[in-house]
């Protein structure tokens, strides 16, 4: 009997030994956590590898590319069984792609595209975000002089932004119905730097700006606080649905904030991640299709979600959606938003 026991005790702790061995080491290099979003698509992503069994193993880089480089490289020695990366640099990042692909190891690039056909793609569609913030802005302010802050130059989304900008108002500039009176990138997408460029924009065109686009949120904020030291309130778009911009929203001080589901992004990542780890071909990810939309042109394996502008008008969605409490958004809300009653 009591060998028939131990019998049963070594095959139970062989199956629960050989079940743990299945889940996959997850490595997420993250860029940076300067937004505050990012730090929310952290948690959502760690519950989505770990609801799955597999391990979420992160690092980082504070924004800076050498300092990736190197998480890559710590990364890949430990043996991660997959590697989803938030780049800091689109060109800098290359080393570490040849690493993790010469050791086998499946790539996905989140949210900031990394033109190389060995890494997956995850994104929103940013054209079409550029598209939104462009129109809703436009709507608000039809003509007049805008102002556009751009994000950082090593990161293709500001290209696939100003873009989908350019699709709305392209027309209106050739008409001379709007004039761009100032148009920078603020590196490292750093709101201080946007409100540099901000600052700028106004002392040269003598406080004379009617709109702004501003490619996300923390940058919409900082344009928001050099217009009204200057006594100015205009129309301002940007993208993220972060609290203080929706905040923002409900009070009037920016007209849009297109928000892009992190939850939902980071969720489909940690998914497609563990994918990949188990040897799902790029082409056989669920919806994945072929983007090529990138400065080089080369073909990737992508997934582009579908973005929401957030207006007044709409506030009740990222508040029923459980993205922000409402009292959150409505603190100080003009009487008139609906959301906020």
């Amino acid at each position: 009997m009591r060998s028939l026991i131990l019998a049963a005790v070594l095959v139970i702790t062989s199956f629960a030994s050989g079940a743990f061995a299945e889940g996959k080491r997850i490595g997420v290099a993250w860029g940076d956590f300067q937004e505050a979003r990012w730090r929310w698509d952290a948690t959502a992503m760690r519950s989505m590898i770990e609801r799955n069994g597999n391990k979420y193993i992160p690092t980082n880089a504070g924004g800076s590319a050498e300092q990736q480089l190197r998480d890559i490289d710590k990364l890949v020695s430990e043996g991660i069984d997959a590697l989803i990366i938030q780049p800091v640099d689109k060109e800098a990042i290359g080393p570490g792609i040849d690493r993790a692909a010469a050791a086998g190891v499946p790539i996905l690039g989140y949210d900031r595209m990394i033109e190389d056909e060995r890494v997956f793609y995850l994104t929103f569609d940013n054209v079409g975000v550029g598209r939104l913030i462009a129109a809703i802005v436009k709507q608000a302010q039809p003509e007049g002089n805008y102002a556009i802050i751009l994000g950082d130059p090593s990161d293709a989304n500001s290209a696939f932004l100003r873009q989908g900008m350019e699709e709305v108002i392209g027309a209106a500039v050739a008409g001379e119905q709007i004039t761009i009176v100032g148009e920078a990138h603020a590196d490292g997408w750093k709101p201080e730097n946007a409100k540099a460029v901000m600052e700028k924009i106004l002392a040269d065109s003598g406080n004379q700006v009617d709109a702004v686009l501003a490619q996300n949120d923390g940058m919409a904020g900082a344009a928001i606080e050099a217009l009204t030291a200057a006594g100015l309130s205009v129309p301002v778009g940007g993208q993220d649905g972060d609290k203080a911009a929706l905040n923002r929203v409900a009070q009037g001080l920016q007209t849009v904030s297109v928000w892009k589901n992190n939850f939902d992004l980071a969720k489909r990542a940690g998914e497609i991640a563990g994918l990949l780890a188990d040897g799902t071909p790029m082409n056989l990810i669920p919806e994945a299709t072929q983007f090529s939309g990138g400065e080089k042109g080369i073909p990737v394996w992508a997934i582009l979600l579908t973005p929401t502008p957030i207006t007044v008008a709409n506030l009740d969605v990222v508040i029923d959606a459980d993205h922000v409490t409402k009292q959150d958004v409505c603190k100080g809300a003009m009487p008139t938003v609906a959301a906020c009653q």
